[in-house]
């Protein structure tokens, strides 16, 4: 297969962001390869699965496919009308059943399809080319048969997630099963792989060691997830490194795998950025918001719309804590007022005062000549007002004050008790995840019954005990056979008193309330950055002294070094949440200003991948390191969670019974 012209690695080049590419590749290495000879100029059906489809989705829009030829779409698995005067573009996974439904398609006098273009998402096992080429009456109708070795979704410039949604389940649950776990990690690591062949990069695969303090102690196969995942990409960029044209043979980036052991606390606590809050409080289906807006007739019209890149609103405002996101919106408002002279004279025909921002927004609705103008700026005001309401009514302010004490130690169980004694009207959903947070910071608890009382003080019913029950399954060196309330890890010796104590550092103060929680990983890229990160705790498979299941903690702490897994938080500067006269990177002109030069000239990238699901904090994380340390910083995970959505797979974690319909929190579930 051959990679597009465009230098995409970062060791040089002209820069184009992870989606980007992968667009570029779909477009013009798939979709427009096509057009030659005969069949340059007609229209084509494009027929691909539901995992390509969704491939194709997250990185290009209908009409991007539209202009390169194809008129019809179809789904693999459908019964399909005979078009035997078109061409068909098939983009697949090269599965058994794809491949056998694909040669039924063109076989026989009749086929569906004049010719055939098949693009592979990933590697094909050598039987099913031989399967293809043994049926000959259909190799006189490939007009193409090529491995595309891209099989990721991406999700942000920066950010892609595998076709792994439950992988929290298949590799954290109670039934241990080495065969699925080790197909669900095989399956995973062909797809981390393909991201570095359409970028172009060969990296240094760093991954979490087993965390057992010693030889005698038995390592479970839990504990081994990051080191299997890193041995199975290995494989694939080994075979990439040999056959691949135009594959770097030398390193060009790193990666380093970890899994949801290394943060528990980050998918749970309320994080309290735009992005975050539209995600966890909206009760949004993916990116997709629905809001009213005016109609002609008067009555109100429910309108769609989508909250991604293309929207420059939403890309200033998504990482921006939600005090900062209303001051920024108000002054827009304000800015568009000012500017304009009838609003100026609507507004010289009251009585006078500040105006606020609902104010400001009908005004500027009043104008229909300025309508699209303001379209997006009112629908950001809509949804930042819907955000300040449900915080106002669900009493979120203080849930989040005493979230973010418990993680840096300013608070404990009698806080608790004492908050869900004096706050019975907090919902449901609420108080499970601060006695999520408060069993990841306090393990020890679990000892006794501690937990269960502060359950019961809570009337949470039994199967949001379960989730907090489950989070022991999410350490990787806890045996969870031993008993049902065991503590989360067997090193809890050396810092148990302190698990919790976070300590400010000299001169970094925070620039807004409730922004003082940051994600485990910001410590972790940082230190990797530097060439600071524990060799024993993360091992490099590129180098040969490695062992394949790395070393213990032991090592590190001896040496006075916090294992990273527990390393202490120490509050740190909102830098993203800074007022609006800094350079904060995030801003209209910050973005404009540094968007494509300043990653010219930026180091070799940085890719990290979290097993178990990822969280939007950690996402806005990777933005903000890629400006600090200049270096681009790319998120992968096996999902992309909210916290209803990570606490419903965790209830799953030992609910085999279940359905995630049957587990699924929402706001509108009842009070306590």
């Amino acid at each position: 297969m051959s990679m597009s012209d465009s230098d995409t690695s970062s060791q040089g080049g002209e820069y184009k962001n992870l989606r980007q590419i992968s667009r570029e590749r779909l477009l013009y290495e798939m979709l427009r390869s096509t057009k030659t000879g005969d069949s340059k100029s007609t229209w084509k059906v494009l027929v691909m699965d539901k995992v390509t489809v969704k491939i194709m989705s997250c990185a290009c829009k209908m009409a991007d496919i539209t202009e390169e030829g194809v008129s019809l779409v179809e789904d693999i698995h459908r019964r399909r009308q005979p078009l035997p005067t078109m061409d068909a573009i098939y983009f697949i996974q090269p599965t058994k059943e794809n491949v056998v439904i694909f040669l039924s398609d063109m076989a026989g006098r009749s086929p569906l399809y004049k010719k055939a273009f098949v693009f592979f998402s990933s590697p094909v096992p050598r039987e099913l080319v031989n399967q293809i080429k043994r049926d000959t009456s259909v190799l006189s109708r490939i007009g193409a048969l090529r491995e595309m070795n891209l099989e990721y979704f991406t999700i942000d410039s920066q950010g892609f997630i595998t076709d792994n949604e439950r992988a929290l389940e298949e590799l954290f649950g109670d039934e241990e099963s080495s065969r699925k776990v080790d197909a669900c990690l095989n399956a995973m690591g062909t797809s981390i792989a393909t991201v570095f062949a359409s970028l172009r990069e060969f990296p240094f695969v760093r991954y979490r060691a087993a965390k057992s303090l010693d030889p005698t102690t038995m390592t479970t196969f839990r504990d081994l997830i990051p080191t299997k995942l890193a041995a199975a990409v290995w494989n694939c960029l080994m075979k990439y490194k040999a056959n691949l044209p135009n594959y770097p043979q030398t390193e060009t980036c790193e990666l380093l795998i970890l899994d949801r052991s290394v943060d528990q606390i980050a998918p749970i606590i309320h994080e309290w950025t735009y992005d975050a809050m539209c995600h966890d409080l909206l009760n949004m289906e993916g990116n997709k918001y629905v809001h009213e807006v005016p109609s002609k007739t008067g009555v109100p019209e429910k309108k769609e719309v989508l909250l991604e890149d293309h929207d420059p609103i939403w890309l200033e405002l998504r990482h921006s804590h939600i005090a900062d996101a209303n001051e920024r919106l108000h002054e827009k408002m304000t800015n568009f007022v000012t500017k304009n002279k009838a609003a100026q004279m609507h507004q010289g025909s009251r009585d006078g005062g500040e105006l606020s921002t609902r104010e400001l927004q009908k005004m500027v609705q009043a104008l229909p000549q300025y309508s699209e103008q303001i379209e997006k700026l009112s629908l950001h005001v809509d949804i930042a007002g819907k955000i300040n309401r449900i915080i106002r009514e669900l009493g979120l302010k203080e849930v989040g004050k005493l979230e973010q004490d418990l993680v840096f130690g300013d608070a404990g169980t009698k806080d608790v008790i004492d908050f869900l004694r004096t706050n019975q009207d907090v919902t449901r959903e609420n108080k499970l995840r601060l006695l999520m947070i408060y069993a990841a910071v306090h393990p020890e608890k679990f000892e006794g019954d501690k937990i269960a009382k502060l359950m019961e003080l809570a009337r949470l019913p039994q199967e949001d005990m379960n989730a907090v029950y489950n989070m022991r399954l999410l350490e990787g060196a806890a045996d969870s056979k031993k008993s049902s309330i065991v503590p989360f890890s067997l090193k809890l010796d050396v810092h148990k008193k302190k698990h919790a104590a976070r300590k400010d550092r000299p001169g970094e103060e925070v620039a807004w309330q409730l922004s003082r929680f940051y994600p485990m990983i910001e410590v972790l890229i940082e230190k990797l950055s530097k060439g600071e990160l524990a060799k024993n705790d993360y091992p490099c498979m590129n180098d040969p002294s490695a062992t394949f299941h790395g070393n213990s903690n032991s090592a590190s702490v001896r040496t006075g070094e916090i294992p990273a897994a527990h390393s202490v938080r120490s509050r740190r500067t909102a830098t993203w949440a800074r007022p609006r006269n800094s350079d904060d990177g995030y801003s209209s002109d910050s973005i404009l200003k540094h968007a494509s030069s300043d990653f010219k000239s930026m180091g070799q990238r940085i890719f990290v991948f979290i097993v178990g699901g990822a969280t939007r904090s950690e996402l806005r994380v990777c933005h903000k390191l890629t400006t600090k340390l200049k270096r681009e910083i790319i998120l992968g995970s096996s999902s992309l969670d909210d916290p209803p959505q990570f606490i419903t797979k965790l209830k799953l974690l030992t609910a085999q019974d279940l359905s995630l319909d049957d587990l699924q929190i929402s706001l509108d579930d009842l009070q306590i």
